[in-house]
């Protein structure tokens, strides 16, 4: 469809794979998600977009390191490089930061050291932390903030604590609103002609939306508890919003191929963002609607 190699097809596939948390929790956790989704499909679909939208990291890298390096030694830079120490290491980081930070944060609180105020925006403030320590570091910085955050409320005990507050739901909307809005300026719409034709743009967006999540939960929904009958593994499988961490790694593939000798390089670098944006635009207005129609539908 847009004369690319498969490799190259890799990489931009890569980007859309993750489900995105910002938007999946935007919308699971909205009035029409509370009152006709099942809690058990609402924590599983939550946990997936979670440890899935840092997951996308060693997949991408996959297909950069074939474009570069090709065969046995791709294999094995990639092993080493993204999986022993990009993985792992943001796995251990936010395992014991988290772990930490709760057991201090924990320990404040019990004894009065800490004010309201600054007790809510520690999760904000750990965050950022381990943001800062990942980039340093050349790590996934993604993965490990959901690990981190895993660790941080391990026992239940930060959540019960603010639940009331409407911290979460506060902050839900304002990363929300503000990626709507800060996506809208960066779409790149006069790209949109020739091998980039509205048509084609069209027909890969439908394509990647039906076939990237939808069969493979239906053929395997029987093996995942939470998913009992076929209309749930009908609406998990479509349920699969792509959001901020397809754009992060589009931007991503473009730097990496910039940075390398490719042939092919820089033109699937001008083909990535708009495909990526292209296919966002379309999941954040078709999943957005998911649920109101799904009501509609029963009444």
């Amino acid at each position: 469809m847009f004369s690319i190699s498969f490799v190259h097809a890799l990489a931009i596939g890569a980007c859309v794979a993750p489900t995105d948390p910002v938007l999946a929790n935007a919308i699971l956790k909205g009035m029409f998600a509370e009152s006709h989704v099942p809690l058990r499909l609402r924590n599983i679909l939550t946990a997936e977009s979670g440890a899935n939208d840092g997951l996308g990291y060693p997949f991408l890298f996959f297909a950069l390191y074939l474009m570069r390096l090709g065969g046995g030694k791709a294999i094995g830079t990639w092993f080493y490089s993204t999986w022993v120490y990009q993985v792992a290491l943001s796995i251990i980081i936010g395992s014991v930061t988290g772990y930490v930070c709760r057991k201090a944060l924990r320990y404040a609180e019990t004894a009065g050291w800490v004010d309201k105020e600054s007790f809510l925006s520690s999760s904000i403030t750990l965050a950022l932390l381990l943001v800062g320590v990942c980039t340093i570091v050349g790590t996934d910085d993604i993965l490990c903030c959901f690990v981190a955050g895993n660790s941080f409320t391990w026992d239940d005990w930060f959540r019960v604590e603010t639940e009331d507050t409407g911290l979460q739901e506060t902050m839900n909307g304002l990363v929300s609103m503000s990626f709507f809005i800060y996506f809208g300026t960066i779409i790149p719409w006069p790209l949109y002609t020739g091998i980039l034709s509205p048509w084609r743009i069209f027909l890969a967006v439908v394509l990647i939306m039906v076939l990237r999540r939808l069969p493979v939960i239906m053929a395997s929904y029987k093996l995942i508890p939470a998913i009992r009958t076929w209309q749930d593994a009908l609406f998990a499988g479509w349920f699969g919003p792509i959001g901020v961490s397809a754009v992060f790694y589009s931007i991503e593939t473009i730097k990496q191929l910039n940075m390398y000798e490719d042939s092919n390089g820089g033109r699937v670098a001008s083909l990535v963002y708009p495909i990526v944006c292209a296919v966002v635009f379309g999941s954040v207005l078709v999943h957005g609607v998911t649920i109101p129609l799904v009501l509609m539908g029963k009444r």
